[in-house]
């Protein structure tokens, strides 16, 4: 089953908005026709408003899982801090092809080098 269009933060109004109208009376196939669900999702969005204030809240969609650790990030950092010369380049320069070929010696997982531009700013700093 796929996840609804919308931001976290909409698909919970639109899960409260259901629950408030249900509980005023209104029918529950108009309700679902309206806001394009199924009638089931509205029974279980109002049995979880009655289970705490917190039935309903916006809970973000995690992503994907990094292929990298944070242990192995940090041991990257490490070697990269070793220079390239020490592993097997002639100078010490280090572009994202390099840094992709030490990912896919040392830990077994290759990325496309612009993806590993992307791990060294935002994950690396």
């Amino acid at each position: 089953m796929s996840r609804p269009l919308g931001t976290p933060a909409e698909l919970e109004r639109r899960r409260r908005r259901a629950v408030e109208l249900m509980n005023q009376g209104d029918s529950p196939t108009t309700i679902a026709h309206i806001l394009g669900v199924g009638r089931p999702s509205l029974y279980r969005w109002q049995q979880a408003a009655h289970s705490g204030p917190d039935g309903l809240a916006a809970k973000p969609h995690p992503g994907p899982t990094p292929r990298l650790t944070d242990a192995q990030l940090v041991e990257l950092e490490g070697l990269l801090r070793q220079g390239a010369t020490a592993h097997g380049w002639a100078n010490e320069l280090w572009t994202a092809p390099r840094v992709t070929e030490v990912i896919r010696r040392h830990f077994g997982v290759a990325f496309h080098p612009e993806h590993v531009r992307k791990i060294l700013k935002h994950r690396l700093h």
